[in-house]
């Protein structure tokens, strides 16, 4: 009865909104007044305060005014009209001029009813206006990323940045920025912070020649972030690599850097940074190294019980080698961590050479190689063989001297860890034999090999079910046994507020291979990796693939991501 009363005082796509029960007549009411109070437009109150999607306004708008909507997505900023047209209007009014066709202006909006903004324009331009209706959330992203003033970057948040002891000027420099490099920096620190609660792994800081963006690399994927003026480059790349100690005045070659953010009295979270001097200027990345991700403890590392058990079994052994392999990003410096942390220990000395190291655990004798001095993987594995050392971790093998050491290591008594850049675990066995090391060495060295690629997780709030023909799924792994489970259900992603394209954090992928003394016999009889996967599956080991679809059928990932990441 309320809502009938209240009707008459509303029109156009208000209405229908209210008419197809989306709102209720009060809350629009409502809405309606502390807008104007606001002095701010009815769409993006409605958005962000009655948490009404952008699409679903976009078609009411659509609907009521007989017009399609137009995608932004698709759109090239590019073209944006500029010439003649004052920009700070654009920022103001929300709007956006997007095509012209002699004295015809085409300008995007995500409310046509706003009547006082086209009149801006129009008194503006000169030109006729033709309203063309947009989602609010895309207009407000190209905005953003096209009309963004350096006195946006001044955020009110501080951030405590420290980049070590050794450097008091850099110090002062970041705790008190002076003059102009006062948005800069504020704008970075947030920048970093955005990073860290998005849960990225990696910044990018990219400089082209008509443009400069922000990119952040969340559960594996690079997404766009941010667009500053491309007048700024300079001014960030400086700035990083003031944070990283590295020299600003040097922009020929390539240098390395790390940055501590502390985040409060007990939480600090370094930065590795590099710098690559571009077409256009220099680009900096920066990689996350978050402590906390070595102490997850191997249950939330995503092995299937039977795998953690062989990993288990491994870390046991007082002697031996245990290899990680896996291209870059697939999660490997977390395994190794995770069971260097399981096995750091009161009665225990543990070794371990990195380049760089790129998590501090307390206990454990860290070090960084450093070649231009000599100081090698092969070179510090020397040294710990004099250190009376119970375990040994080495950051990758990555020749032939290096290979040879760690072998050496683990014939003489000493549990040696590392990774490796293959594949497969049996292409990891017949990689060492190719870099030169006799198969004898290896079928009595090598005690386990896990190979790992890291997929995303399907959000559990949106995530659907997904019907794929039977025969489809048995081209795709799935075997009869598989399918005929009363149980079995795959899902797919769908996307809600809480996630990100319907998926949200990464499970480990992992193929654990034991070296029995069946795959040992093919290593010395010098076998293939073909033939040491078909003993590993005969023996019960699951490859990456068949780990991949264990995942999907457990709804824990979908079937498109399990493709992307085990896909040869």
């Amino acid at each position: 009865m309320s809502v009938q009363q209240a009707m008459p005082r509303f029109t156009g796509f208000i209405r229908r909104l209210v008419e197809e029960g989306l709102v209720t007549a009060e809350n629009m009411q409502q809405a309606i007044v502390a807008a104007k109070k606001a002095e701010t437009d009815i769409v993006p109150y409605l958005i962000q305060q009655l948490q009404i999607s952008p699409l679903t306004i976009a078609e009411k708008i659509s609907y009521e005014f007989g017009e399609p909507i137009f995608d932004l997505a698709v759109y090239d900023s590019r073209l944006i009209v500029r010439e003649g047209l004052d920009e700070k209007l654009f920022t103001k009014y929300r709007i956006l001029p997007i095509f012209r066709r002699h004295n015809q202006l085409y300008i995007a909006t995500s409310n046509p009813t706003n009547i006082e903004a086209i009149d801006a324009i129009r008194f503006n331009s000169k030109l006729n206006i033709e309203v063309v209706i947009v989602e609010h959330d895309k207009l407000e992203r190209l905005i953003e990323q096209n009309f963004t003033e350096d006195s946006t970057f001044d955020f009110d948040e501080d951030f405590d940045l420290e980049v070590g002891d050794n450097a008091p000027e850099t110090q002062e420099d970041n705790d008190e920025p002076q003059g102009d490099e006062a948005p800069i920096v504020k704008y970075i620190n947030k920048l970093l912070v955005d990073a860290i609660r998005m849960g990225a792994s990696d910044l990018h800081f990219e400089p082209y020649e008509k443009s400069y963006r922000v990119r952040y690399r969340i559960d594996g994927v690079l997404r766009q972030i941010a667009n500053p003026p491309l007048q700024l480059a300079t001014r960030l790349a400086s700035r990083l690599k003031v944070m990283s100690q590295m020299d600003i005045s040097e922009k020929r070659i390539p240098q390395d850097g790390r940055i501590k953010l502390k985040l409060s009295k007990n939480k600090a979270i370094d930065f590795r940074v590099n710098s690559l001097p571009t077409l256009f200027g220099e680009k900096i990345v920066l990689r996350i190294l978050d402590p906390s991700s070595a102490m997850l403890g191997i249950d939330a590392l995503g092995y299937e019980p039977e795998q953690k058990e062989l990993f288990m079994e491994a870390l046991d052994k007082p002697q031996g080698m245990l290899l990680i392999t896996g291209p870059t990003g697939s999660g490997k410096t977390v395994s190794l961590y995770t069971g260097l942390n399981i096995l750091n220990r009161e009665d225990t000395n543990i070794s371990t050479a990195e380049d760089p190291v790129e998590i501090n655990l307390e206990g454990i004798n860290q070090v960084n190689v450093n070649p231009k001095v000599g100081l090698t993987f092969a070179a510090a594995l020397k040294s710990f063989l004099r250190q009376d050392p119970d375990i040994v971790m080495v950051g990758e093998i990555r020749d032939l001297e290096t290979a040879e050491i760690a072998i050496k290591a683990a014939q003489t008594g000493h549990m040696v860890m590392s990774t490796l850049h293959t594949n497969s675990a049996p292409e990891t066995l017949t990689r060492l034999r190719n870099m030169g090391v006799p198969s004898f060495n290896i079928a009595t060295s090598v005690n386990l090999v896990i190979a790992q690629r890291l997929a995303r997780r399907l959000c559990q709030k949106c995530k659907a079910p997904v019907e794929i023909p039977r025969q489809s799924l048995l081209e795709l792994g799935f075997t009869e046994e598989d399918l005929n489970q009363p149980e079995f259900q795959l899902y797919q992603p769908v996307g809600c507020p809480e996630c990100r394209e319907g998926y949200k954090g990464r499970v480990g992928v992992y193929e654990v291979m034991k070296v029995t003394p069946e795959i040992s016999r093919i290593i010395m009889e010098d076998g293939n990796a073909l033939q040491i996967a078909a003993a590993s599956a005969k023996s019960g080991f699951n490859n990456l693939r068949r780990s991949g679809l264990i995942k999907v059928m457990q709804g824990v990932t979908s079937l498109q991501e399990v493709n992307r990441v085990t896909s040869e």
